[in-house]
């Protein structure tokens, strides 16, 4: 659960990034430095890297513009660069470098769901002496800077060890998660579709949403007082995100979450943007929690895959998270944290709303994502028999069979 100094320090980082990003395009070099500078004056002791960590700039500039305004005689006249000046950044030298890094920690990356921060068990110096080794030019300073642009910080080791269970059974999920890492490689290699999907926390239509936003003074934007439940209801957001395109779908649905409108969604994203980037896919793999609509135990899940597997003529590949360790899933951390980012404090008004507030959401480092409202009825409750379970096309990895499954389709249909 969230703490209330960390929703007081994402309230903060949210409010100088937006003056940043509203001030830099009309400054210079030394005039971005000095309100770097003097934001961190503002943030008091750690500002320097708190505010270079929001930013994403480096702490030096921070601290220089610091010293700059704590001492303004001591400045000395200096040029500044016109635009499109100075060194190219690394990751434009070498266009592969960041991609790299990011398969090497992909494996141990975790995180808050709600938050974008995420954090590597694995230190700059491994990092940089693994990337060196493929042919990369890096320091380990180097490392750290791209790893804190991206969003990652290095944590202590005892936030390793998540939920409970045994040395075995923590070492059997350190092998599912390496597991999943070598899947989606493989799949990445041969051109094949690699999803990444779950469902978003239900949202109440029409109420006070948690956050705040930029409004013009003793302006607030009208809510309703009272939380029951109008024609308007809830809405349960599932989302589909493209670890390879980084885009993705989310179908709003306004019904119950269950397997059937978990597998619609993943269907709806293939008719609407799969099909047209994987024109000759003929596999898709698919990384899920292991609970919930697309669960590993839910029957009616894997006999919905069935029926997509049947009609897209895609032999589906599933792999699931281990119990308890849904964060490392990467669409909590591609999409919906910034999907809560986007909306905080903007009252969830109507569907169109939440439509809209979902399609805007976009990073720095490219995310694209379309949505659309699904109002079918879903309902809960659905059994399935031994005899639908004996009939799936279903074939068991060797490594975790429970986790680890392809779904081929009975009949092979074109694409």
């Amino acid at each position: 659960m969230r703490t209330a100094s960390q929703a007081l320090n994402d309230l903060n980082a949210a409010r100088v990034q937006q003056r940043y990003q509203a001030l830099a395009p009309y400054l210079d070099e030394k005039q971005r430095r000095l309100l770097a500078g003097t934001e961190a004056l503002v943030a008091g002791s750690g500002g320097v890297e708190q505010v270079a960590g929001w930013l994403g700039i480096s702490p030096t500039t921070v601290r220089r513009g610091l010293r700059e305004l704590q001492n303004p005689e001591a400045i000395q006249p200096e040029r500044v660069r016109r635009p499109g000046g100075g060194r190219r950044a690394a990751t434009e030298e070498d266009p592969t470098l960041l991609a790299d890094l990011e398969a090497l920690v992909a494996p141990s990356t975790r995180g808050d769901p709600q938050s974008p921060l995420r954090w590597t068990c694995k230190s700059t110096r491994k990092l940089a002496v693994e990337l060196q080794a493929r042919g990369h030019q890096v320091s380990h300073t180097l490392v750290a800077e791209l790893l804190h642009s991206a969003g990652y910080s290095l944590q202590a080791n005892r936030k390793t060890l998540e939920g409970g269970g045994s040395p075995a059974e923590r070492e059997e999920r350190d092998a599912q998660f390496e597991h999943i890492s070598e899947r989606v490689k493989e799949f990445q290699a041969q051109s094949q579709p690699v999803i990444s999907v779950d469902c978003k926390k239900k949202e109440l239509v029409g109420y006070k949403n948690a956050g705040q936003e930029w409004q013009p003074q003793k302006q607030p934007e009208q809510v309703r007082v009272y939380d029951f439940i109008d024609d308007l209801g809830k809405v349960a957001p599932y989302g589909v995100y493209d670890l390879t395109q980084n885009n993705a779908w989310v179908s709003v649905g306004t019904d119950h979450d269950t397997a059937a409108f978990a597998v619609a969604s993943i269907g709806t994203w293939w008719q609407t943007m799969g099909h047209e980037a994987y024109q000759h896919a003929t596999r898709l793999l698919i990384t899920a929690d292991g609970g919930g609509s697309n669960g590993a135990r839910n029957r009616l899940w894997k006999v919905q895959l069935q029926a997509l597997a049947d009609d897209t003529g895609l032999e589906i590949t599933v792999c699931h998270f281990p119990p308890g360790t849904s964060k490392w899933n990467s669409i909590e951390h591609r999409l919906f944290s910034y999907i809560t980012q986007n909306w905080r404090g903007r009252p969830l008004v109507s569907h169109e709303v939440v439509i809209n507030l979902i399609a805007n959401t976009t990073t720095r480092t490219g995310l694209k994502v379309n949505a659309g409202l699904d109002t079918n009825t879903y309902p809960t409750g659905v059994k399935v028999s031994d005899d639908e379970l004996d009939a799936l096309n279903l074939s068991p990895d060797r490594f975790h069979g429970e986790w680890n499954y392809t779904i081929r389709p009975h009949q092979h249909k074109s694409n």
